[in-house]
């Protein structure tokens, strides 16, 4: 009964609650089922023992009453009619058996349906609003692992867990009722045997808990594994790494396969050793049983000992699936544990921002930021930069100097260690998170693009934004012609992460991306350093109207690209170590740009 303790059971059972109508049916179901299954054995008793062997032994109370309840239909000394009633009525309380076994397993699933996209669609909110920090540190497969396969366990709660083992128990509770007034001296012997098989069931669930934590372990493991290697399936192939990486996923197998072959052991035995107490229990009962019928006990017949055999298996039977539905609630709740740790993870960006903007003017300040990904790391050491409305400045300096970390910060996607960043001489904090990033477009140098159709890719499923609007807009930037050039124009779907188009392609499709949104702030970050020759003269056309008139922060190894910019600032290890434009820092001796510019070109050239 641990399972029902867990706080994770409770906390699933709390998103029950809008579903009050859904759980009276499932509740209604479950009881009438109990009540019809238990009267099929009933019958059959009272069949043999009235008119099959018609033994004159005393009846009980409950087949009085039936009697009694079918009188206005049995004919008395009409045997054969009578059989036919009572076969007939056995027949229709089957039917009914299977009517309430269907409505109660159909509702109960939907119910566990309805619950889990609930759960569902929170913990995917909950995600979205994470801070970048999260993602860095948790593996894709791993929540993958959380949002699908360990959302279909927590359905099975309810589908095949917890209503299953409230009918079982309604049953048997039932059963031994009606076992109890038909025959009380054949029902002790029963319960004399019961408490080993719930021994041998409350040892069994322990033992299941474990191997099922191990089994999602494993899979999560797994998940993660198959994951990562599929999507870098070019870098395994292009570095001969398919046995390397294959003797990787065998471990890993492995190690999957010894979680749940001790699910099967455990299963493997439990089973047997219920089968073989209930065959005891039924042994016993025919044996005391016949012994009560030769020593001439009248409160003991032949129709009761044939409805006892009925009667054991659906005591019997139902404890044997409670333990089976115990395995499946086990593997819920242990599914419920790993969703709500991410629930009650509190890694949000904090939106308590009040200031709704429709537009900002791209004043951007920063004043002393400090910033780490790892705590003591600093990647910025105290950042001072100021741009100005419509200005275009460059950004430079070699690897892991903290030039996409700034871009980073200004969207709020990590929150700083100290200092402040301001907008139009606002913190932006200060700002909601939807007025802040709906100002600031972006486009990075690997693009993302979605398995859909390019104009889903453009507009991000946004409905208000007009197929006219963005032909216009791609005329406007020069690359209407090139979309329409491609399969079904706008309509063309890239497939995933757009790999049916080149990498310049997709840089286009990002660029008139930005485009469309109108931002106030314009970032491009390393936006034109792996575009093909094809597409280059398009990209600098898109660049040049994209930067007209709004705030841009270009970041580039490509010098070339950023020669016209407004001011060019050069970083070295977090902070700003030179800044000008193209011509000034060239003209600084053994100036940091200038190194990098010489690098680049073979003489330095200072623009007229």
């Amino acid at each position: 009964m641990s399972v029902l303790k867990s706080s994770s059971f409770k906390k699933v059972l709390q998103y029950a609650k809008p579903f009050k109508s859904k759980l009276f049916s499932v509740a209604f179901w479950a009881i009438f089922l109990a009540i019809v299954a238990a009267l099929r054995p009933l019958v059959l008793n009272i069949t043999i023992d009235k008119y099959f062997v018609n033994s004159g032994k005393e009846t009980n109370v409950i087949q009085d009453y039936f009697l009694n309840l079918m009188s206005f239909i049995l004919e008395d000394g009409n045997n054969a009619y009578n059989i036919k009633i009572l076969v007939a009525l056995m027949l229709i309380i089957l039917i009914l058996e299977v009517v309430a076994q269907y409505f109660f397993v159909y509702v109960s699933s939907w119910l566990g349906q309805d619950i889990v996209k609930v759960i569902r669609e929170k913990l995917f909110s909950h995600l979205a609003s994470f801070k970048m920090r999260y993602f860095d540190n948790e593996p894709v497969g791993k929540l993958i692992t959380r949002c699908v396969s360990d959302m279909e366990n927590i359905a099975s709660i309810f589908s095949q867990g917890l209503f299953m083992i409230v009918s079982d128990f309604l049953k048997m509770i039932i059963v031994l009722a009606f076992m109890l007034i038909i025959n009380w001296k054949i029902t002790c012997i029963v319960l004399l045997i019961l408490p080993l098989i719930l021994i041998a069931t409350n040892i069994f669930n322990k033992k299941m808990k474990v191997a099922f934590n191990e089994v999602r372990n494993e899979v999560a493991n797994l998940n993660t594994f198959i994951q990562e290697r599929l999507t870098g399936m070019k870098i395994v192939q292009l570095f001969n790494r398919e046995k390397i990486e294959l003797e990787k996923f065998k471990e890993i197998n492995e190690k999957h396969n010894k979680a749940w072959l001790k699910n099967i052991l455990y299963n493997s035995i439990f089973f047997p050793i219920a089968d073989i107490i209930s065959s005891i229990t039924l042994g016993l009962v025919v044996y005391f049983g016949a012994l009560f019928i030769i020593n001439g006990d009248t409160q003991t017949s032949v129709g009761q000992l044939i409805s006892f055999n009925m009667y054991i298996s659906m005591l019997y039977n139902p404890l044997r699936q409670i333990a089976d539905k115990f395995n499946v609630m086990q593997m819920g709740i242990v599914a419920a544990d790993r969703v709500f740790e991410i629930l009650e993870t509190h890694e949000e960006v904090q939106d308590n921002g009040t200031i709704h903007s429709e537009k900002l003017q791209g004043n951007i300040k920063i004043e002393n930021v400090k910033f780490s990904y790892i705590k003591g790391e600093e990647i910025l050491k105290g950042l001072n930069l100021e741009v100005k409305q419509g200005e275009t400045i460059a950004i430079v300096g070699a690897t892991g100097a903290g030039k996409s970390t700034i871009i980073n910060l200004l969207n709020r996607f990590y929150e700083i260690d100290s200092g402040r960043i301001l907008i139009d001489d606002i913190n932006i904090n200060d700002y909601s998170l939807e007025t802040l990033r709906k100002e600031i477009a972006m486009v990075l140098q690997d693009v993302f693009l979605f398995a859909d159709s390019i104009y889903n890719n453009i507009t991000l499923f946004d409905e208000n934004i007009k197929k006219e609007e963005v032909y216009e807009a791609a005329k406007k930037i020069g690359i209407h012609d090139f979309l329409m050039s491609l399969p079904n124009g706008y309509d063309y779907d890239v497939k995933e992460r757009g790999v049916m188009l080149s990498s310049g392609q997709r840089q286009l499709i990002a660029f008139l991306r930005a485009f469309i949104s109108n931002p106030s702030i314009l970032i491009l970050d390393e936006a034109t350093s792996s575009i093909d020759s094809y597409s280059e003269e398009l990209i600098q056309n898109a660049t040049k109207k994209l930067t007209e008139g709004r705030t841009s922060i270009i970041i580039a190894h490509r010098l070339a690209t950023i020669v016209n910019a407004d001011k060019i600032i050069v970083m070295d290890k977090g902070l700003i170590v030179e800044q000008g434009n193209h011509n000034e820092l060239l003209k600084l001796e053994n100036g940091f740009y200038k190194k990098l510019y010489e690098a680049q070109f073979e003489k330095p050239e200072v623009l007229s």
